[in-house]
């Protein structure tokens, strides 16, 4: 019975209605917007006036500057409350450690993501009212290190003032005129995360600043404050706070069965996030006491903590995309590094810099012992989707002495991918290099049993690149002209009639393709060995890096198709540059809230697309080698029948 109804509460926290949708709730109540709503990055000038403050204090006290000391703790304790949430938001992402853990197997939207941007908005009101306090109270200023008996005195506050106020006051904010008015806000995310605790309209976080500050005030009042206890209340409910609204559950059960008193004083993960589900249930702030007083605890809380926090196995994908970190830079472009900056094309910025000397260290631990690990996920059509990344950075699969090693660590994927009955594996950019595994063929050799398929992907990559070519173009130059995507991109111009000027220095491997070609279009493949004969060609499609000298030699008005990994830099100013082979997933993905490198949002690398396109249509074979220029077509015609659409050119201008 006990497993029965873990299975039904589970079932309804699927099946939910989309309470964002539900609600409909309204934006114009009073106090409901921030007042720095429309200030973006510059409401922070408010710290940068409390550090003048505390640097240049326009009074002076028999200790000099230390009468500005209360500044200098205001900008303390914003940098280690946000530091605490952004520490806890990266391990609520780390899906390589807490994915058997996850009270909602659903993932973050960029809808949610974007609605939860300012979550910080309510450190900078507490910074505020600490302000006002301040000036209000001299006394605080005055405030000794230490002072034990705080401890027990703020305690008390807490749990006679703070735990009973907001309890009923969380219970009044969802009576019908002041939900719809204030607390659907909070309630319209969709999977519980820390930055969901600062999702919340101005009210709630004025009224929560009386909750928080009862117990300091109080406790200074009664002449027992200090410093310690400041920094301690605040940050233990701070962390509080993240704990509930995490979506992976941290607490073991065994914890309560041994101390049947404890899960009466501290609420878990499962047990607010069951108020999401059930928002007539488990209202408490901290404490569980008080919804089993109010008689509003959901006694359904102990199945279900019990079964997620003791689950072993969690829901195997039905595809994989296998990728690799690019370089140190993009390595702090993931969801468990910063949230909102993986939700956006990937770029270079100011603030990545001072990450660089950990990130390279980091880089030779992943190097030194580290396993292909999950990284994000997808659902679409009701099946999960997710992208494993190979611990290796670009510049190692140049490395001569680390090939062994990278395809020891793409094959043991390939294998556990077998294992959980994954059916596609897409192998991503270089974890496909022919002069690495063959395209993927070194694994199907060593492994014919294989069930899981592994693909390439190139096939739709070439489908991609040909489809934005105009039909009238009658003439092309081709980099990287003896590649794989190379070849297949030449014979499939050649039967269009197009006249390929291909690039490359061996005349064996040129010809070796044009035989491969029928009789009456081989003279439509052309071999040429320098840039200059490419000076009246305005079509280019490059396969390999271009110097800005190489570019040069293009006419004016010339468009650059690329499918080199990285994309090149547009030097000249008079031409146009596509960017790499990329397709729009289809409408109904669900829970996609993370970038794919320098991809739009919504947006994968075309190879990526090809291992979808592969697993929808359930086919049986493996896609590796060579591609099948007679399939180039075929997938094409299919991505676009499952609802995946081409990226519309929009050319981005050189310089």
């Amino acid at each position: 019975m006990e497993g029965e109804k873990v299975t039904t509460l589970i079932q309804a926290r699927i099946t939910i209605p989309d309470k964002r949708t539900a609600f409909s709730g309204t934006t114009t109540a009073p106090l409901f917007a921030w007042p720095w709503e429309h200030y973006g990055n510059y409401k922070y000038l408010f710290y940068v006036a409390l550090l003048a403050k505390y640097l240049y204090p326009t009074t002076t006290t028999e200790e000099g500057t230390e009468g500005s000391s209360w500044c200098l703790h205001i900008l303390l304790l914003f940098l280690l409350r946000g530091l605490l949430y952004q520490l806890w938001s990266s391990y609520d992402y780390m899906f390589f450690l807490n994915r058997t853990r996850r009270i909602s197997e659903e993932g973050i939207d960029f809808k949610q993501i974007d609605a939860e941007w300012n979550w910080d908005n309510f450190l900078i009101l507490h910074a505020i009212v600490a302000v006002l306090a301040y000036w209000s109270f001299p006394s605080l200023t005055n405030l000794p290190l230490w002072d034990g008996r705080g401890i027990f005195c703020c305690l008390a506050l807490h749990i006679g003032v703070s735990e009973p106020v907001y309890y009923w006051l969380h219970r009044l904010l969802h009576s019908p005129n002041l939900f719809t008015d204030y607390h659907w806000l909070h309630h319209s995310s969709k999977v519980s995360h820390p930055f969901t605790a600062g999702h919340a309209t101005f009210l709630e976080h004025l009224v929560l600043c009386i909750v928080i500050g009862v117990p300091i005030l109080g406790t200074v009042f009664i002449g027992y404050g200090s410093i310690s206890i400041l920094y301690s209340y605040v940050l233990l409910f701070d962390m509080l706070r993240c704990l509930g609204h995490s979506n992976v559950e941290v607490i073991p059960h065994h914890l309560f069965e041994n101390i049947p008193l404890l899960r009466y004083l501290v609420y878990t993960p499962t047990y607010h996030n069951i108020h999401h589900m059930d928002m007539r249930t488990n209202f408490c702030l901290f404490m569980p006491v008080y919804d089993i007083l109010g008689k509003t605890i959901n006694t359904r809380y102990w199945d279900l903590h019990k079964e997620i926090s003791s689950r072993k196995k969690t829901s195997a994908p039905g595809f994989v995309f296998l990728g690799h970190v690019v370089d140190i830079m993009a390595a702090l472009h993931t969801p468990f590094v910063f949230r909102s900056f993986n939700s956006i094309p990937f770029s270079k910025k100011f603030f990545l810099f001072p990450f660089w000397p950990p990130t390279f260290l980091v880089m030779l631990a992943m190097w030194a012992k580290s396993k292909t690990f999950l990284v994000s996920f997808y659902n679409l059509r009701g099946r999960l989707h997710q992208t494993w990344v190979v611990p290796r950075f670009g510049f190692q699969y140049f490395l001569p002495f680390a090939a062994d090693g990278i395809n020891k660590q793409i094959e043991e994927a390939i294998l556990r991918a077998d294992r959980l009955g994954v059916k596609v594996i897409s192998l991503a950019a270089l974890n496909k290099n022919e002069s690495l595994n063959g395209g993927g063929t070194l694994f199907i050799n060593k492994h014919p049993d294989l069930k899981v398929r592994v693909a390439h992907g190139n096939t739709l990559t070439a489908a991609v690149i040909l489809n934005e070519i105009p039909r009238d173009v009658n003439e092309v130059f081709l980099t990287g002209s003896t590649s794989k995507l190379g070849r297949a991109i030449a014979l499939y111009l050649a039967r269009r009639r197009v006249r390929v000027l291909m690039l490359t220095q061996s005349t064996e491997r040129f010809l070796k393709i044009q035989k491969e070609a029928p009789e009456e279009l081989q003279k439509f493949l052309v071999q040429v060995t320098k840039y200059q004969a490419a000076k009246q060609c305005k079509t280019w499609i490059i396969g390999k890096w271009t110097t800005p000298r190489e570019q040069s030699w293009a006419p004016s008005g010339t468009h650059f198709h690329q499918f080199v990994v990285p994309p090149v830099i547009p030097f000249r100013r008079d031409c146009t540059f596509g960017k790499l082979a990329a397709m729009r997933l289809p409408e109904d993905v669900e829970g996609l809230g993370s970038c794919e490198y320098t991809m739009e949002r919504g947006v994968v690398h075309a190879c990526h697309a090809g291992g979808v396109v592969h697993f929808l249509e359930g086919w049986k074979h493996h896609e590796v080698g060579a591609i099948d220029v007679d399939q180039i077509d075929v997938v094409w015609k299919a991505a676009l029948r499952h609802g995946l659409k081409p990226m519309q050119i929009s050319p981005a201008i050189g310089g």
